[in-house]
């Protein structure tokens, strides 16, 4: 055939999924995603996550440390509860700051510059907490490594979302939230076994540790492909897209989908086109979703966790339930991570919020009928002083309160967690992604910052079993929101999802 005969044919390949019938559309699809050669892209992704272990490191870190500070000999550094709270709850606060600042950063420096800006922040922050001589300089690295969480938190999904195809992006999409759990459950372990030899301080040391790794690795990873395309660097995103998917493929397929995407999009949001559906209900989507998420009350369960169980007299060590529930969220993560391409989205939230819905009630009801001399100790005693307690005799019947919040853990992992973050990258329009995912953290922290700074006052005056009752009652929330309002996004590319968006065609999204 005549070169230029064919040249129509591969224009009309390139630019749109819906030139071709759909059934040449699937096979070229599946012919292509059978084609790729992923191991680059895991290893830009690795390297990205890496700023996910650092925040979850820094999200539970007063899990251990806050018992340590109550018994502190030197006054400077000894925390009471008033202190306590803060030093629990201004991680988010700072967090929010950082989504803040990443409505620009994503736009101007880009989602990998933007994640490799996190780790000025970060390492300050632990710097500070490592060489604490008063309360002022802990709540102050507090403060910066929540700020670079909420940076890393707006940017590495949607990193991931850009540099990924439909093939593995469910499963990638859910390599942040593993990597928040291992993060935690790496502290929980260096608390519980380094804290025999070692002060608090060197917990903070070795968070140091990822944030190096991941600035010199992104050093060699190249930007999202979708970014470099809106800043009109159009070699620079074809290398890209071809380092992250292998010379030998048919990449320029998907760069001329992706190009012409960006095309439609490449002028900035105003005003009056908020109005528009295509705009205002993917982002009212992810951000309820994020607000319902931290409403559900994963962070002050995740943040006070030691000392809930201290309260409820479980019958392990405390810090052997963190490490336990830790475990049993890095194993559900996984499980997640391996289902989101096969099972879809929305069953995985249904299930999540079903398990959430039945763990928080079960918590609830078994404090509010503890025995008397445990229901003295919640209704007269902070979660902050309890933590310093002997553990009162224990049958196995408190056992419930582990088992619960495992189950909790557990259901949080396998949808409402990790797809959060997800859909959040997914479903936002391109033109509004780096700003709307911005806006989103900042709603996730500062729902999180009052939960946090209320939780304990609220357990003091009301008793424990309050917060998991209402924990309850959002979760039942969480399934119908699911239900009515989560488009199922398993298997489109962001370019199909957008055209749904903009279309109302569920013909799109089959």
């Amino acid at each position: 055939m005549d070169p230029s005969a064919r040249e129509p044919l591969v224009r009309k390949t390139s630019s749109s999924y819906q030139t071709f019938p759909e059934s040449t559309v699937r096979r070229l699809d599946k012919e292509y995603l059978r084609s790729l050669h992923n191991k680059r892209l895991y290893l830009a992704v690795f390297a990205a996550v890496l700023g996910n272990f650092s925040f979850g490191f820094a999200l539970v870190y007063p899990s251990p440390v806050i018992p340590a500070l109550e018994a502190h000999p030197s006054p400077a550094l000894r925390l009471d509860q008033h202190t306590a709270s803060w030093f629990g709850s201004v991680f988010t606060l700072g967090a929010a700051a950082g989504g803040l600042s990443t409505m620009m950063l994503n736009d101007c420096l880009g989602r990998k510059l933007s994640i490799m800006f996190s780790a000025l922040p970060s390492a300050v922050g632990y710097a500070l907490m490592a060489g604490a001589q008063g309360v002022w300089m802990l709540l102050l690295g507090r403060v910066l490594t929540g700020y670079a969480g909420g940076v890393t938190s707006a940017s590495i999904p949607v990193y991931i979302s850009e540099i990924s195809h439909p093939g593995v992006r469910g499963m990638l999409g859910a390599c942040p939230q593993i990597m928040a759990v291992l993060g935690s459950l790496v502290l929980y372990a260096l608390g519980k076994y380094l804290g025999l030899v070692l002060d608090w301080r060197w917990l903070a040391v070795a968070g140091e540790v990822p944030v190096l790794v991941m600035t010199i690795l992104l050093c060699f990873m190249p930007n999202s492909p979708r970014f470099l395309l809106s800043q009109g660097k159009e070699e620079e995103a074809l290398g890209s897209l071809c380092w992250l998917r292998g010379k030998d493929t048919d990449y320029a397929r998907e760069y001329e989908q992706i190009k012409d995407s960006v095309r439609k999009q490449s002028r900035r949001v105003s005003c009056a086109e908020i109005k528009d559906p295509f705009l205002y209900k993917p982002i009212l989507i992810a951000g309820v979703m994020r607000f319902l998420q931290q409403l559900s009350g994963v962070t002050c369960i995740l943040v006070y966790l030691q000392s809930i169980f201290k309260k409820t007299s479980v019958i392990l060590k405390p810090e052997y339930d963190a490490a336990l529930v830790g475990l049993v969220r890095l194993f559900s993560v996984a499980i997640a991570a391996v289902s989101m391409d096969k099972a879809g989205r929305k069953i995985l939230l249904f299930v999540s919020a079903g398990v959430m819905l039945v763990s928080n009630l079960t918590m609830g009801i078994y404090i509010h009928f503890m025995p008397a001399s445990h229901n003295s100790t919640i209704a007269n005693q902070t979660l902050v002083s309890s933590a310093s307690l002997p553990a009162e005799p224990t049958n196995y019947i408190t056992l419930i309160p582990l088992l619960a919040t495992m189950f909790f853990i557990m259901g949080y992992a396998l949808g409402w967690g990790p797809i959060t973050w997800l859909l959040m990258s997914e479903i936002l329009p391109l033109k509004a992604r780096g700003v709307a995912s911005g806006l989103c953290v900042i709603v996730s922290w500062l729902t999180a910052f009052t939960l946090t700074q209320f939780f304990l006052p609220v357990v003091n005056s009301f008793g424990l079993e309050v917060p998991f009752l209402f924990f309850a009652v959002i979760s039942a929330g969480n399934i119908f929101f699911t239900g009515c309002c989560v488009p199922e996004t398993k298997g489109r590319s962001l370019e199909q999802i957008e055209a749904f968006f903009r279309t109302g065609r569920r013909s799109f999204m089959r």
